[in-house]
């Protein structure tokens, strides 16, 4: 057997455990470590196709950046993991009529998508030249233009959200209101004495 399909079945295995481990485990810190590694063993993945760029990508922007802020984020929540327990077993019914019928409606698109065996995918890109980093930026900045922008703004407001949903003020420090001190008047900052006796 080849070491390549080796690996590709040891990593798809692995991949499969820690994706399932995301959504069965009931703490929300343990989740996001399982992501982590679900990220790293896709990256091993995209390594075997042949897309090095992907590969790498994957490890520095989305465990390096985004799952290290996830974490964190979820750190400083203070989750109550009871709640979170009896909301999971409540919704548990419901979660899984979505799951089947998103993944039927994923099948559905397959089928009728890739329903042409003739067409590949791969032929219709426009290559430019042998590095797959170059193709994919050419890609990205010409073709898919806007569809990178829009993951641009998405990305912007997961952090946006991070910041709403952590922010906390303290109510013993002390703040300047910079409208109230532009409206100020002599009369409410200065009292002249007149009546002042030696």
């Amino acid at each position: 057997m080849n070491i390549e399909l080796v690996t590709f079945f040891i990593f798809s295995t692995l991949l499969i455990f820690t994706c399932f481990k995301v959504i069965t485990s009931s703490n929300p810190v343990l989740s996001a470590i399982n992501l982590v590694f679900s990220f790293f063993l896709s990256a091993v993945l995209w390594l075997l196709l042949g897309a090095e760029f992907l590969s790498i990508i994957l490890i520095l922007v989305y465990v390096g950046a985004v799952m290290v802020l996830f974490l964190f984020v979820v750190m400083m929540l203070d989750i109550n993991i009871a709640k979170k327990t009896a909301a999971y077993i409540k919704y548990l019914p419901l979660g899984i009529a979505v799951f089947i019928a998103f993944n039927i409606l994923i099948i559905y698109f397959f089928i009728n998508t890739f329903e042409n065996i003739d067409y590949n995918a791969v032929k219709n890109i426009e290559i430019i030249s042998d590095s797959n980093t170059q193709n994919l930026g050419y890609l990205l900045f010409t073709k898919y233009i806007i569809e990178f922008e829009i993951a641009g703004l998405i990305l912007l407001l997961g952090i946006i959200s991070a910041i709403v949903l952590t922010y906390r003020k303290n109510p013993k420090n002390k703040y300047q209101n910079p409208t109230k001190q532009i409206s100020a008047s002599k009369k409410d900052r200065l009292k002249i004495i007149t009546d002042l006796k030696e």
